[in-house]
């Protein structure tokens, strides 16, 4: 039995009916590398079953305090049924991206069954109309609650389900099981009234080490400057849109030599805040201030059980020369700001170690109910590092080929792009809700074109951009303007003319 951190249990308190944590892992195989050029859905059920004793998440559930006085417990669920969790299901003709797609949106909204361990696998075959991907190729989709998965580090549920080669290793037959009793309310009962009591002391220490920041960290969440607001910073549905772009690492790497110190990281920002500019100015929604996204920390490590800090990132969206909105991401990364709110971050995540959990609950659901019309935004979207593979994988023989990610969104917040590296290759995907973004394969085209408009400089031999002294960088700067007004229903800038932008999705 282990407890949640309160990291962890935040994901689960911030859960809505309209916006739950769900974290979809997406994986495409060549079945032509097994023996027989056939991988069936009982082989893998088979080779699942055999490794299930690799990682706790697959048969542990959540097992809450009474009263929610503490943070839940992870448990062994005695009913455990692996064929529940494992799904069989195929595309119809033509069998296409799109397809797949709209299918991987909907498995993905779908909340998980907070009684069971906390994820879902769907095999997905009639694969068959994929562009640069082998025919005959199948789909695995697991699906884990943000709770119980870091999306930036290892994933033992996708480690245990792999090999190194495609001859696997002899099948391990299953282990014995003998789970564990659950402890009772009374027990659960006076262990959560004993950390409640204990949480006033145990807060003192973070609070000591947050206070040099926290009036940072405060302006930028209470009063941001100059965030302006987008389609993004709206209220989400329950339906979900992704698509996803591939590119070669080879390829990022000519970008980021257009800028003097670039990393690739840098060049994918780029990439992304231009593809961001094309789409918002494509429908006349492209504010004039320079918007920003929350992207992980360059070179932090996680600490306290959270994730790495994160940073606010100015995406030069208001630069219309794309070197120079590189330049602009560059330039950011080893900022005296961005490292203040770093250290701010571990505060914060060493603090919510010590709230109690009621508190905790009450503010997430607080914060995952606020409309955006009662707050300014704090960025436009998110940009997350998924932790990927270092290496080929393949299942019962089959070569994985394409990996990527399909992530949360939440209430003012509707945008966030997954990051992926496999293989070579970087997959940027971003995922929204069909209200926001009615148009997905418009979107990632937008990225796909930021993206060939940076190759071309790179490869037309563009001079390096000078690094630009802070006169001329604030001379660069576009002049705070007044935000947009928002509709009062959606929170989306409303029209020149006042009327309220249209939602709906083409037929």
């Amino acid at each position: 039995m282990r407890q949640l951190s309160g990291h962890e249990a935040s994901f689960l308190y911030a859960d809505t009916t309209h916006a739950n944590a769900n974290v979809t892992f997406v994986q495409i195989y060549d079945q032509s590398t097994a023996a027989g050029g056939t991988v069936r859905f009982k082989s893998i059920l088979a080779h699942l079953a055999g490794r299930l004793h690799r990682s706790p998440v697959f048969r542990q559930r959540l097992l809450r305090v009474p009263l929610e006085l503490d943070y839940p417990y992870w448990v062994e669920d005695e009913h455990f049924d692996l064929e529940y969790h494992v799904r069989h299901i195929a595309l119809p003709k033509p069998g296409d991206w799109r397809q797949f797609c709209i299918q991987a949106s909907r498995i993905h909204a779908r909340a998980l069954d907070l009684n069971r361990p906390l994820w879902e696998l769907y095999v997905i075959e009639g694969l068959d109309s994929f562009t640069d991907l082998p025919p005959g190729s199948f789909a695995v989709l697991i699906k884990v609650h943000h709770a119980a998965v870091d999306v930036e580090g290892r994933h033992e549920i996708v480690d245990a389900l792999h090999d190194f080669a495609a001859e696997p290793p002899r099948p391990e037959p299953p282990q014995p099981w003998f789970p564990e009793r659950a402890p009772g309310p009374l027990k659960l009962l006076a262990r959560g009234a004993f950390s409640t009591l204990l949480s006033p002391l145990s807060l003192a220490a973070p609070l000591m080490r947050l206070a040099p920041v926290a009036w940072t960290f405060a302006g930028d969440v209470v009063a941001p400057e100059q965030h302006a607001a987008t389609r993004f910073n709206s209220v989400v549905s329950a339906h979900r849109v992704f698509d996803t772009r591939r590119f070669t690492v080879a390829e990022f790497e000519r970008i980021r030599t257009l800028v003097p110190r670039a990393t690739v990281t840098d060049a994918v920002l780029a990439v992304c805040a231009g593809g961001l500019r094309r789409y918002l100015a494509a429908n006349g929604e492209l504010p004039a201030a320079d918007l920003e996204a929350i992207a992980p920390l360059a070179g932090a490590k996680a600490v306290a059980g959270a994730e790495a800090p994160w940073q606010l990132v100015g995406l030069g969206t208001a630069i219309e020369d794309p070197v120079a909105r590189l330049r602009h991401i560059q330039r950011q990364g080893a900022s005296a700001r961005a490292g203040l709110r770093s250290r701010a971050a571990r505060g914060l995540a060493d603090l919510a170690e010590h709230v109690p959990a009621a508190t905790l609950k009450l503010a997430s659901r607080w914060l995952g109910l606020r409309t955006p019309e009662l707050r300014r935004p704090l960025a436009c979207c998110t940009v997350s590092s998924v932790g990927s593979p270092r290496q080929p994988l393949y299942l019962c023989g089959a070569r994985l080929t394409y990996f990527s990610a399909i992530l949360p969104i939440a209430d003012g917040m509707g945008l966030v792009f997954a990051i992926t590296e496999y293989d070579g290759r970087i997959v940027v995907s971003p995922t929204s809700c069909r209200e926001l973004v009615p148009d997905p394969e418009t979107f990632t085209q937008a990225v796909r074109d930021s993206f060939q408009e940076y190759l071309a400089l790179a490869d037309a031999g563009t001079a390096p951009l000078r690094p630009a002294t802070r006169a001329a960088s604030a001379a660069a700067r576009p002049a705070p303007r007044p935000r947009a007004a928002r509709t009062a229903a959606t929170g989306r800038p409303a029209a020149p003319d006042g009327r309220r932008r249209s939602t709906a999705r083409p037929g």
